[in-house]
């Protein structure tokens, strides 16, 4: 078709050609209105997914505090009674040795499920959900949910280390995953408090303090002792006295 074009009916197309792009591809004004209809739509799916949910906050935290409390239990679970009747002192006492090693990491993160608990029912008091929040908390009770495993593989195999990182993985995530459930629910206003700025700092710090302490423990865990496992016990003290600290400022 192109060959029954002249000379001057292709230039009367190039013409129209620059024209077109002129006036449309290389308009401020075309581009301008693509852009704003482009962002007037992700703004609007946004919007609608970050759009309050009708479901009450107190069922949210009745799911939180069953969670928990099942965590805790299951934790104590873990330690197996012997496989067979103990019939003299001695066996009693060999099977009470065998287990102090997990009988004392239960204990350690008995308490710091714990504390995760007290720190969510004194930090997180919302009166709004949205989708959003809704999945980090889960993400947040996922994380909790992983402590009698990770704590059970700690106990069992602490000469790997693998192992010891799991149990310190699980721990840093936890912490992390409140930490963004906190500062999402603080930037949507969700909080009852409605907490000022020295309150939030005060909140992140604390968990920092934790988190690196999570690092620690975990190295020195597996390359010097086990023993340092019960530096974990730091953490309500610490808590403890900045609390104290923080309201003796306020």
């Amino acid at each position: 078709m192109a060959e029954d074009l002249d000379e001057e009916d292709i230039e009367k197309i190039r013409k129209f050609k620059a024209h077109f792009e002129e006036k449309y591809l290389t308009n401020p004004d075309v581009e301008k209105k693509v852009n704003d209809m482009k962002s007037g739509f992700f703004h609007r799916v946004m919007q609608s997914f970050e759009s309050n949910v009708d479901i009450d906050p107190g069922r949210l935290i009745g799911l939180t505090d069953g969670i928990f409390g099942m965590v805790m239990t299951l934790l104590v679970f873990g330690l197996a009674l012997p496989e067979v009747m103990l019939v003299t002192d001695g066996q009693f006492l060999a099977f009470l040795e065998s287990i102090a090693h997990n009988f004392a990491l239960t204990v350690v993160a008995f308490i710091l499920v714990g504390s995760f608990w007290i720190y969510h029912h004194e930090f997180i008091k919302v009166n709004s959900l949205n989708m959003p929040y809704l999945w980090i908390n889960i993400f947040y009770l996922a994380c909790i949910s992983f402590i009698p495993f990770s704590s059970s593989l700690m106990g069992i195999y602490s000469k790997f280390l693998f192992a010891d990182m799991l149990f310190g993985i699980n721990i840093f995530l936890t912490i992390v995953s409140f930490l963004i459930m906190y500062q999402y629910a603080y930037n949507k206003g969700f909080l009852e408090n409605n907490p000022s700025k020295t309150e939030k700092k005060y909140v992140f710090n604390t968990f920092i303090l934790i988190m690196l302490l999570t690092i620690v423990v975990s190295v020195l865990n597996y390359h010097f002792s086990e023993d340092f496992m019960y530096l974990f016990l730091l953490v309500p003290v610490i808590s403890t006295l900045r609390d104290i600290n923080f309201k003796m400022n306020s």
